[in-house]
């Protein structure tokens, strides 16, 4: 786990970096100098008294500073989760090997789990360190130790809870945010509206061009962080399933492999 700890650091790092570059590339290349087209014809055919497209233009929605922050902050957390997704898988796939060998009928005995334990004590530090291994290393040392069935079923259980709640942890950041999204949505609003408000005196002359173009960047940034938000919130809770059925097959798993192997000398 200590050495997981700085990969994992390092990663959300660059994956910010690399987020802040390809949005602020994107945007300086493509959506600002689109909308910035869009806004100048629509200035033009008003200027000559002729009919204004009206049509809602996706590169005057993203043009402003709060919607490229959102989408930095959700190519973030995507990275985060795509992270987490992937060591959830790896984890799985520990399933489809053969970690501890019991043949069917063959009883353990409490002598005999410091051998059945030593073949997951060889395996390599990165290995051994994930979920199973660790849930199976922990269910034969109890079984060495107190020689009892059930308190081998709480040692499993307690390894995957708090597996479980060690996970959970890690998402703070994912859930921090898909809380500061739609807040810097609606910073974009009250922006957006207190410029309007600064323009008040010419809407009462009969210009509403700058009052318009503030309330829609109001709305647009509300609009973008909400439809962001959402999504962010439906990959997370994504990730969460995948976590959680992650315990509970390694709880299964240990139970159907190993604990019901289990035997006690008279009993």
């Amino acid at each position: 786990m200590k050495r997981q700890l700085p990969t994992e650091l390092i990663y959300q790092i660059a994956a910010l970096v690399l987020a802040l570059i390809v949005v602020h590339l994107l945007y300086i290349t493509v959506v600002r100098p689109n909308a910035q087209a869009v806004i100048e014809l629509r200035a033009e055919q008003a200027a000559a008294g002729e009919r204004v497209d009206e049509q809602q233009s996706i590169y005057v929605m993203l043009k402003d500073f709060e919607q490229e922050s959102c989408f930095v902050l959700m190519l973030w957390a995507v990275a985060i989760m795509g992270y987490k997704g992937r060591s959830a898988l790896r984890e799985r796939r520990l399933f489809a090997e053969d970690i501890i060998k019991v043949a069917d009928g063959l009883s353990i005995l409490p002598e005999d789990a410091r051998e059945y334990a030593r073949p997951i004590q060889a395996l390599p530090a990165t290995v051994r360190e994930r979920l199973l291994p660790r849930a199976l290393l922990s269910a034969l040392q109890r079984f060495a130790s107190t020689r009892n069935v059930q308190d081998v079923a709480v040692a499993v259980k307690a390894v995957c809870d708090t597996e479980s709640d060690r996970l959970d942890s890690e998402l703070a950041m994912v859930r921090y945010i898909a809380w500061a999204i739609p807040s810097i949505g609606f910073i974009g609003t009250v922006r957006g509206i207190s410029q309007a408000l600064g323009q008040a005196y010419k809407a009462v002359e009969g210009d509403i061009a700058g009052v318009t173009a503030n309330l829609g960047v109001a709305f647009n940034s509300t609009f973008i962080a909400l439809v962001i938000s959402i999504v962010i919130m439906f990959l997370m809770h994504q990730l969460q399933l995948i976590q959680e059925r992650l315990a509970l097959d390694v709880q299964t798993y240990c139970d159907q492999r190993l604990m019901s192997h289990l035997q006690v000398r008279g009993q």
